[in-house]
């Protein structure tokens, strides 16, 4: 399968992050994309840069106030202290409920509370970078399926799902996936569905697309009862206005079984096809293997061909985007069983 990769993805290598309150390495690290990469290369997947540029359908799917900080945030937060070269800074207040956040303070630290949901995604200075390249290739991707490619994998991090309009969080700071459906529809497909497949609920993607009846998007993840990101993801958020009906999640419990799981992609795969989707994009989430470290799902190795065999069934243009899984070590393999298959089948 046709991939997008970038090397700039190793400029956002953040030292540590909080975890159950704990400092701890980062469990979303550079090395995820690199072994995915090598591993597509010795299976004979054609790697490629990305060929467009992202920028304007990013103002479709952010704002300009959340755009304008991200790409600045590096350069704020220097400028509030040389030293703060060798610091990750990390948010510590959030305007919720009855606080306000329709004025951007000055305080930094204020600043990246109004644009984070949670203190899970630790800035540096390439951060930037390597979430717009990933932006770039999402783009890239739909621009090639418009010009008659079948399937691309967009093997770039950080992740997106997790980021909405104006705000980050999860590891992630730009909405691949969103971008790839955006330009899909600028590119005149009508009809685009998105099915995320990661353990956790893709809640940017989601919150992105609840009123717009374009995109139908569909999750299977952990039941927010239990599982990041709690806020959202469950079954009863069926989209709002003209996207009433084109917002379905499928929440599971922790520890479901591989049977189970299956079943829910069954229903979501029958689902686009009553949508009558031109295209799909797949927010390819590998941490629903058994060994995950923050995950608790049971799929293994073997499990992988089944989705991909199953997602080329459905017979759609096809882009997949990698979203989570931190079992390293087997990351690689599972991401080439899920392609392979999607080209075998």
């Amino acid at each position: 399968m046709l991939t997008l990769y970038s090397s700039l993805h190793k400029d956002h290598a953040p030292e540590y992050e909080f975890y159950r309150g704990e400092r701890v390495p980062c469990f979303e690290s550079p090395s995820r994309a690199m072994i995915i990469q090598n591993e597509l290369k010795k299976s004979g997947h054609r790697v490629i840069s990305s060929t467009s540029d992202s920028r304007h359908v990013l103002s479709q799917i952010h704002t300009a106030r959340y755009l304008a900080f991200m790409e600045s945030a590096w350069s704020r937060w220097l400028a509030n202290d040389s030293s703060n070269a060798t610091v990750q800074p990390f948010p510590s207040v959030w305007p919720v409920r009855s606080l306000r956040s329709d004025i951007e303070p000055e305080n930094f630290i204020a600043q990246l509370g109004l644009y984070s949901m949670d203190n899970g995604s630790p800035l540096v200075e390439g951060t930037w970078a390597a979430a717009k390249a990933g932006a770039d290739a999402a783009a890239s991707a739909a621009d090639l399926i418009a010009k008659g490619e079948s399937s691309v994998f967009c093997a770039t991090r950080p992740p997106g799902h997790h980021a909405g309009a104006d705000f980050m969080g999860g590891y992630c700071f730009l909405n691949n996936a969103a971008v790839a459906a955006q330009t899909l529809l600028n590119n005149h497909y009508s009809r685009v569905a998105i099915l995320d497949i990661d353990y956790h609920h893709g809640n940017g993607t989601q919150s992105i697309f609840y009123d717009r009846s374009d995109v139908l998007f569909i999750s299977i993840h952990g039941d927010p009862q239990t599982e990041y990101p709690f806020y959202l993801g469950h079954s009863d958020e069926v989209g709002e206005g003209k996207g009433e009906g084109f917002n379905l999640n499928l929440p599971l419990s922790a520890g479901t079984s591989t049977d189970k799981w299956f079943e829910a992609l069954e229903d979501a795969c029958l689902r686009i096809g009553r949508f009558q989707a031109d295209a799909l994009v797949v927010s390819l989430g590998l941490d629903t293997f058994i060994s995950d470290p923050i995950s608790k799902f049971s799929l293994v190795g073997e499990d992988f061909k089944r989705v991909g065999a199953r997602l080329k069934r459905i017979g759609l243009p096809t882009i997949l985007v990698l979203e989570g899984g931190y079992a390293t070590k087997e990351l690689g393999v599972n991401t080439v069983n899920v392609l392979d298959a999607f080209e075998m089948d």
